[in-house]
């Protein structure tokens, strides 16, 4: 098992559940511009999870080309609303207009990991949880967002499952960690083989 991973993201969730898991590990943003990324491949019709599996290895790619021989980690996740990409919003109306769409619907997350070394992937993995939202009046919705903070809030997408998010849903099958970005417990396997 490599002493130390290269994080290959700004996500403070992302480090702080690597953290949790002693996965040491350092972080090394990509700065992949990634709404260009997603414009040119929603123009090839191809599915949610197909963008987030590119743009976690483009992630980690790009990275681990600066850092020679090093272990690489570049993830992404999106949502998939019936075939709809959806990404994190940019704002509080993007916020609003985003949970209004998945209101009273079922939506996937979708959370793809990398590992890179030297310019390739050498290994990733894509884990998928389903989530029902409850119907709830605007009111509601509003009142949701009034309670989390602007750093929450682009950090997690629009709902925090571990925290005040969780009561947004009638029904979540899937693992939490993959919810929260990281599908740690694949990662953990994979780099123990190393």
């Amino acid at each position: 098992m490599p002493n130390k991973i290269i994080l290959a993201s700004k996500s403070k969730v992302r480090k702080e559940i690597l953290d949790k898991n002693n996965i040491e590990n350092d972080v090394v943003p990509s700065n992949v511009d990634e709404d260009i990324v997603k414009i040119s491949l929603l123009k090839k019709q191809v599915s949610p999870e197909i963008i987030s599996k590119n743009l976690a290895e483009l992630k980690a790619n790009k990275v681990s080309l600066k850092r020679v021989d090093q272990i690489v980690l570049g993830a992404d996740s999106v949502i998939d609303l019936e075939g709809e990409l959806i990404s994190k919003p940019k704002n509080r109306e993007e916020a609003m207009s985003i949970l209004k769409k998945l209101n009273g619907k079922t939506h996937h997350l979708i959370s793809s990991v990398c590992i890179s070394k030297n310019g390739s992937m050498i290994w990733n993995y894509t884990d998928k949880a389903e989530l029902t939202m409850k119907n709830l009046s605007n009111e509601e919705l509003t009142a949701y967002l009034s309670e989390i903070s602007d750093e929450n809030l682009y950090a997690y997408n629009v709902y925090q499952i571990e925290g005040k998010g969780k009561n947004l849903f009638d029904s979540i099958k899937g693992d939490e960690s993959t919810i929260m970005g990281l599908p740690v417990a694949k990662i953990k396997e994979y780099i123990s083989s190393l």
